[in-house]
C-alpha cells in the first residue's frame, strides 16, 4: 500500500478527481490518500504562493503527489505554485505521452506516438526579471550543466525504458551560443552512452514546424523549459484534445503527477468536463510507484471506452462518437472496460518495465576561470551612440578602454548603423589593451569613475575566457 498525497484543486478539479479515484479503486490500486488544500482559496485567504507550510511537509513526506488543476488569481503578486512546486522538490524532469487516437478522437495526425521530455527549473522560469530602464527590462535565461545532464539522461533512460528508437533534441544555439548551446553539447555528450538509440538535433524554429507537420518523423524529444513548455501543449492538441494529456514531473526525491490543463472554471460544477488528462497522470503515477499492472489495466479500459465510442463533450463528434456521457459516466464506463482491451487502438504494456534510476550528478573538476574583460551597461537617453562613447571613455584607465557599445545586443559603437534603432539601455565593454587578465578591483574602479562622471550603471556581467575560450557572447554585427 502506497501513501500518497491528493489536492482536488479548483473549476473542474473536484470532478475530476473524484472521477480519477473511482477508476483506482475499481482497478484495485493499492493506495491510501493525504488530501490537502491549494489553489484559489488559499491564494485569497492572504497566502500568495498558494500553499500552507503544513501541506508542504504532507507532500514531502509521502514523496508521491497527484494535483487537480488549480486557479491563480490574477494581480496580486500571486506566485505560479505549478513552478513553485517543480523547483522546491526538484522536479527536474516533465514528461508528456503525446498520442493520436485515430479514428476515434479527429485528427490530422493519424499516427503520431511522441514522448516529450521538458527540462522542468530552470531556463527563462528561473523568474529573474529586472526594470532597468525606462524603456528596458531584462530576464535572465539560466542553463546549468546539472540541469542539462539530468534531463538528457532522463530523456534517453525513458526511451530505453520503453524501447523507443530516437531521441531528438531540439535547441535554438545557432542565436543562444552560451545557453542553448551548453544543452546541444551536454545532449551531444551523453547520446554517446547510448549507441542502441538513434539521437538528432534540430533547431527549435524548425523542429516546431516538423512537429506541427509530421509528428511521425519523432519519438522521444527532449528540450529546454521554455521550448518544452509551448511545444507539449501543441503536441497534445494536434492529437485531437490537449484534455486528453496527462503530465508526470519526477526528481531525485518527489514526484507529482496532473493534467496538462487548466481548471476551466467555465465549465466546472456540470459534471461535463474530461477526466482522462487527470487519469492519465495518474497512471503515469501508477508506473512511478511500481504498480504497472494496474496502470496497464486502467490503460487499455480507457482506450477500450474510446472505441465504445463513449466520448465526453470535448471529444464527442457526431458520427463517429456513439454516446455523450458526462464526467461521472465516462468514469463508470472505464470501470466497465477493466479487463478488456481494445482491439483496434494499440493496447499497452507497462507490467515488465524497470523503474529508471538515474545516478545523481557528480560535480566536475573546475574549469580555468580569467576575468578578461566587464560589460557595464548604463541607463542613457541619448540617441548617438559616438555621444555615449566620448562620456563612457572618461572611466578609462590604466590601460583598461572601451572597445564596444552595443544596444539590445547589436553593435553601434565603433562603425555602427545610423539605421540601428536604439533605446535606452546601453553595454559597454571594457577590455584591457595591456594583459589579457584584469582584476576585481579594476571594475571597482571603473565603477567608481562612472559615479564621478554621473553615468548611470545598472548592472554590470564579468567576461570570463574558460579554459583559455571566450565564454561570453559578442556584439551582433562584430
Amino acid at each position: 500500500m502506497t501513501r500518497i498525497t491528493i489536492a482536488k484543486g479548483d473549476g473542474i478539479g473536484p470532478e475530476i478527481m473524484d472521477a480519477t479515484l473511482e477508476v483506482l479503486k475499481a482497478a484495485g490500486a493499492e493506495l491510501e490518500y493525504d488530501e490537502i488544500e491549494i489553489g484559489e482559496s488559499v491564494y485569497l485567504g492572504g497566502n500568495t504562493s498558494g500553499i500552507s507550510d503544513g501541506a508542504w511537509d504532507i507532500i514531502r513526506r509521502n514523496k508521491v503527489f497527484l494535483k487537480a488543476p488549480i486557479t491563480t488569481p490574477q494581480g496580486g503578486g500571486y506566485k505560479s505554485l505549478n513552478v513553485t512546486t517543480r523547483k522546491f522538490l526538484g522536479l527536474y524532469a516533465n514528461v508528456r505521452p503525446c498520442v493520436s487516437l485515430h479514428p476515434f478522437v479527429s485528427t490530422k495526425h493519424p499516427v503520431m506516438d511522441i514522448v516529450i521530455v521538458r527540462e522542468n527549473e530552470e531556463d527563462l522560469y528561473a523568474g529573474i526579471e529586472h526594470q532597468q530602464t525606462d524603456e528596458v527590462v531584462q530576464c535572465l535565461k539560466l542553463i546549468s550543466r546539472p540541469g542539462c545532464e539530468k534531463i538528457v539522461r532522463y530523456a534517453f533512460e525513458y526511451a530505453k525504458q520503453q524501447n523507443r528508437k530516437k531521441v531528438t533534441c531540439f535547441t535554438k544555439d545557432n542565436i543562444m551560443k552560451q545557453t542553448d548551446g551548453l544543452f546541444h553539447q551536454v545532449f551531444d555528450e551523453i547520446a554517446k552512452e547510448y549507441p542502441e538509440i538513434e539521437n538528432e538535433h534540430w533547431i527549435v524554429d524548425i523542429g516546431a514546424a516538423m512537429l506541427a507537420d509530421t509528428p511521425e518523423c519523432f519519438d522521444v524529444i527532449v528540450m529546454p523549459n521554455l521550448y518544452g513548455d509551448i511545444l507539449s501543449d501543441i503536441a497534445a492538441q494536434i492529437t485531437g484534445s490537449v484534455g486528453l494529456a496527462g503530465s508526470a514531473n519526477i526528481g531525485e526525491e518527489c514526484a507529482m503527477f496532473e493534467a496538462i490543463h487548466g481548471s476551466a472554471p467555465r465549465i466546472a460544477r456540470q459534471n461535463i468536463a474530461n477526466p482522462s488528462g487527470l487519469l492519465h497522470g495518474a497512471l503515469m503515477m501508477l508506473n512511478h510507484i511500481g504498480q504497472s499492472e494496474i496502470a496497464e489495466k486502467v490503460h487499455n479500459a480507457w482506450l477500450k471506452t474510446l472505441e465504445d465510442g463513449i466520448h465526453t463533450f470535448d471529444i464527442f463528434k457526431e458520427g463517429a462518437s456513439k454516446q455523450k456521457v458526462g464526467t461521472k459516466e465516462f468514469a463508470k464506463a472505464v470501470i466497465n472496460n477493466l479487463g478488456k482491451t481494445p482491439s483496434l487502438l494499440k493496447s499497452v504494456a507497462y507490467a515488465n518495465n524497470a523503474a529508471i534510476h538515474l545516478p545523481k550528478y557528480t560535480r566536475k573538476p573546475s574549469l580555468q576561470k580569467e576575468l578578461v574583460g566587464v560589460d557595464v551597461f548604463v541607463h542613457w537617453s541619448g540617441n548617438d551612440p559616438n555621444d555615449l562613447a566620448e562620456i563612457v571613455k572618461r572611466i578609462e584607465f590604466n590601460g583598461i578602454k572601451l572597445s564596444m557599445i552595443t544596444n539590445r545586443g547589436i553593435k553601434v559603437w565603433p562603425n555602427g548603423f545610423k539605421e540601428t534603432f536604439c533605446t535606452d539601455h546601453w553595454r559597454c565593454r571594457f577590455k584591457s589593451e595591456n594583459t589579457k587578465v584584469i582584476e576585481k578591483s579594476d571594475i571597482i574602479e571603473l565603477l567608481a569613475n562612472a559615479i564621478d562622471e554621473n553615468i548611470d550603471t545598472i548592472k554590470t556581467e564579468n567576461l570570463y575566457a574558460i579554459n583559455g575560450k571566450e565564454a561570453y557572447s559578442l556584439g551582433q554585427g562584430q
